[in-house]
């Protein structure tokens, strides 16, 4: 079945959703599996270049797949570039709304959900995003996304971006500036010039993605490994840039069972500050 008709046939299943602010896109879809738990939690962070025109319903397919696996889900909406006057994202709006978002699950205060046991998924932008938010114990006071509530234990990127400058103009659009002008900024938010997380790392990456190469996440993770950090790489065969949001392909495979066998492993979650 081709993806687009899957998250059209995704759209058919109601989640419940929250809101974690007073803008339409600060929001999120919860997922969760029958019973009373507690469920370990996945949290979803699409990409689409960090623009207005791609939402969170591209990643409900993976959510659908998530609870039935066992994982309650949080598919996490963002202000994003292009929303309008006084509403759209970029710094710090879109990175304060990823922190908020995420610490928003703890105040929802839902026994079913298992928050010792948190992941953070991102595809594309989503996963420049999900690498931020897994170093926010690191951030300096007074920093956007400093002090987060909920501990993250795993990562997992899908064909991220872990270049900013890679990205081009809209990357420039997102940081409010370049590297030159706003340099603290960068090296808070850009994976190559941040610190590595020190939560484990999964990189899946098609080798024929042609939007953002596999050489970047081959440079990404063996940066991070040269600093020591448990970061691995999976890039799959044949594969391109909108596979691993399909919950049929090999790189979607990869990333859902790499966290399978994490559930339970005793390690704490990440500190809070």
């Amino acid at each position: 079945m081709p993806l687009a008709l899957k998250v059209a046939l995704s759209a058919l299943r109601r989640p419940a959703r929250h809101h974690f602010g007073d803008a339409p896109s600060q929001v999120g879809d919860l997922h969760v599996p029958s019973g009373p738990g507690p469920f370990p939690v996945v949290v979803l962070l699409h990409g689409g270049h960090w623009q207005a025109r791609f939402g969170r319903l591209v990643c409900r397919p993976l959510a659908l797949d998530l609870v039935g696996r066992g994982w309650a889900v949080w598919n996490l909406e963002y202000r994003r570039l292009g929303e309008g006057r006084g509403s759209g994202g970029g710094w710090p709006a879109t990175f304060d709304d990823v922190a908020a978002g995420v610490d928003h699950l703890a105040a929802l205060d839902d026994a079913r959900l298992d928050l010792s046991q948190l992941a953070l998924i991102g595809h594309s932008a989503g996963g420049q995003l999900a690498l931020w938010a897994a170093g926010r114990t690191e951030l300096p006071p007074g920093a956007v996304g400093a002090h987060p509530r909920v501990g993250v234990r795993w990562v997992v990127g899908l064909a991220p971006v872990t270049d900013l400058a890679g990205a081009g103009a809209t990357a420039r659009a997102l940081m409010g500036g370049g590297p030159e002008e706003v340099p603290e900024r960068w090296h808070q938010a850009d994976p190559l010039r941040s610190e590595p997380p020190h939560q484990p790392v999964l990189i899946v990456h098609g080798q024929d993605d042609s939007t953002i190469s596999v050489t970047r996440s081959r440079e990404y993770v063996e940066r991070c490994r040269a600093k020591g950090a448990d970061v691995e790489l999976v890039d799959p065969p044949g594969e391109g840039h909108r596979d691993p949001v399909d919950p049929a392909s090999a790189s979607w495979a990869a990333a859902a069972t790499w966290l399978e066998g994490r559930v339970g492993d005793g390690r704490p979650p990440a500190p809070r500050r």
